[in-house]
C-alpha cells in the first residue's frame, strides 16, 4: 500500500509483478531512495545522518513528523489546521530556549553545532 503513494501506481505495479531488481540509481529517481552512498560506506552514511537528524529541536522534529505522516488523513485544508494547531505546543514548550540559543547564534544559516 505504501509503494504506489511513494514511487507512483505504474511503477509500483511493475516492481510488483515483475519482481525485477531496481537498481541504486533509479531507485533515487523515482523516490524509492533518497541517497546514494559508495559501497561500503552505508554505515557511516547512517550514522552521519542520524547526527544531523539528532542536533536538530526533538520536540520540532517529532511534531514535524506526525504532521507529514497525518497529512495523508485530511484534505489540503484539514491537513493545515491541524498542522497550525499541533505546532502551537512545540512552539510554546521551547520557544524561550530555542530563542536563546538562538540569540547565541545556534540555528543561523542552518548551523546547529
Amino acid at each position: 500500500m505504501r509503494l504506489p503513494r511513494i514511487v507512483g501506481q505504474g511503477r509500483a505495479l511493475d516492481m510488483i509483478l515483475t519482481g525485477r531488481p531496481v537498481a541504486a540509481d533509479e531507485a533515487q529517481r523515482i523516490g524509492l531512495a533518497d541517497r546514494i552512498v559508495p559501497d561500503g560506506d552505508a554505515l557511516s552514511a547512517a550514522v552521519a545522518l542520524a547526527k544531523q537528524i539528532a542536533a536538530f529541536p526533538q520536540l520540532c522534529m517529532t511534531s514535524d513528523r506526525m504532521s507529514a505522516y497525518r497529512q495523508w488523513d485530511f484534505d489540503l485544508a484539514a491537513a493545515l489546521v491541524h498542522e497550525a494547531h499541533a505546532g502551537v505546543a512545540p512552539l510554546r514548550e521551547g520557544a524561550t530556549e530555542g530563542a536563546q540559543r538562538f540569540t547565541g547564534g545556534a540555528g543561523r544559516a542552518g548551523k546547529f553545532d
